[in-house]
């Protein structure tokens, strides 16, 4: 709901002619391109949620669902980019408990915040909308996506939050099996995912479980994993995927056939290998200099915002509401002025959650306990937890997943596990 920066790595051994590489540098490239995708899938699902908000009647109504209407993909796509980006960054000597306090630090400051907009507008403006004292509770731990009933409380779009902290949990174990598993392992892993999502969809479509999947975290972790499982594959330089413009053309696709087949959680396999194959090639595209519209600098900006966007901009539709009425559905010029100033509103906010709440907040959760002797400023953060940053998700994050502070970093294609353990200990920039 993830920009990244540097983490160097010894240049790989060998490169033939007939694949074109990155030459051997002494600092890793940048991966802007996934920043700039980040805000791309914030963006859908901003349209979906002006569509259901009915700001649009007539043609400008069809017109909003015919563009929009499958904009819940961009959570899957902020799973997938979630799994991506860890794993790309992970550092194999990295401990579960400084991993998770990462995360910790990268997520939870916007989300209490967030958090607390939604308890004073349920208090204020929705009545109806007060939870329960365990409901809340239950949404300030993010774990209010298992049980159905809750999995909207407070900020609506926190269920993704909730399945990106299963996620970060099952993270450090699945990092472990990936390094172990190798090119073939991690390319059956990948394909084991896919599978299990077509299962799944097909579970909930024909209503075979007690409640639907769209929101439990256990569902959603297979996209996660094919993200992660596809960064191994770049890492050990064994991704043979297509390029930029096909996975687009891929992706693209699939979104427009999501109205085809049943709504929620059964329209994920549409999109499914479409992103699947467009986040790593965004990667190699930028590793390899190969022009790519996504790492455009105001893309980039857009995508660090991605996540403070996603988490704010249902609470300033939802407030609009009691201006507004339900579903008005203005004219074509009222209803774009309307939307208008509802982008630009959810946009100034994040840009203060941003500044003002994710960064500060984040570096005092990780700003390390002063030993007796006094050291030097610590640099501007660097590397590998640069990009992890921005795996959010979550919207998810969801993922930045937002890659975490800045524009991803990443050597030429690495292939040796051994060279795929070195890295660059200084933190850098990332979103998420």
């Amino acid at each position: 709901m993830t920009t990244a920066t540097s983490a160097t790595r010894t240049p790989p051994a060998t490169a033939t002619a007939a694949t074109p590489r990155t030459p051997p540098r002494s600092s890793a490239p940048s991966l802007p391109s996934l920043t700039g995708l980040r805000w791309i899938a914030a963006l859908l699902v901003f349209g979906l949620h002006v569509r259901n908000f009915g700001y649009f009647g007539g043609t400008g109504g069809r017109v909003m669902t015919w563009g929009f209407g499958a904009g819940a993909t961009g959570v899957s796509f902020f799973f997938i980019l979630s799994g991506f980006v860890l794993m790309w960054s992970a550092r194999p000597g990295d401990r579960a408990l400084t991993f998770w306090r990462r995360r910790f630090a990268r997520i939870y400051p916007v989300h209490l915040v967030t958090v607390a907009i939604a308890l004073l507008m349920a208090y204020t403006l929705d009545r109806g909308a007060r939870p329960e004292p365990l409901q809340g509770l239950a949404n300030v731990l993010l774990v209010h996506s298992w049980w159905r009933p809750w999995w909207q409380t407070l900020d609506p779009v926190s269920w993704s939050l909730a399945c990106e902290a299963f996620f970060y949990a099952a993270f450090p174990l699945l990092a472990l099996l990936l390094r172990r598993l190798g090119a073939r392992g991690s390319t059956a892993l990948a394909g084991m995912s896919v599978l299990t999502v077509l299962v799944l969809s097909r579970v909930d479509a024909h209503q075979w479980l007690s409640q639907p999947v769209n929101s439990l975290p256990v569902a959603r972790l297979p996209e996660f994993v094919l993200g992660a499982a596809v960064a191994r594959l770049v890492i050990l330089d064994r991704w043979r995927g297509p390029g930029l413009e096909a996975s687009l053309a891929v992706a693209i696709i699939g979104y427009f056939f999501v109205p085809q087949v049943t709504a929620g959680y059964p329209a994920t396999p549409c999109t499914l290998i479409g992103f699947a194959l467009l986040i790593p090639a965004a990667a190699v595209a930028d590793l390899r200099d190969q022009p790519s519209l996504w790492r455009h600098r105001r893309l980039v900006r857009l995508g660090e915002l991605s996540f403070a966007f996603y988490m704010v901009h249902l609470l300033v539709l939802r407030a609009g509401v009691h201006l507004l009425g339900g579903s008005p559905r203005f004219g074509l010029p009222t209803a774009l002025a309307v939307t208008a100033g509802a982008f630009a509103l959810s946009l100034g906010l994040s840009w203060v959650l941003y500044e003002a709440v994710e960064r500060p907040g984040r570096r005092l959760l990780l700003r390390k306990r002063r030993s007796a002797t006094r050291r030097p400023a610590t640099p501007p953060e660097t590397g590998s937890r640069a990009l992890e940053a921005s795996a959010v998700g979550a919207g998810p994050g969801h993922g930045t997943d937002r890659a975490d502070d800045g524009a991803a970093h990443r050597p030429s294609v690495p292939s040796p596990d051994s060279r795929h353990d070195r890295r660059d200990g200084r933190e850098s920039r990332r979103i998420e």
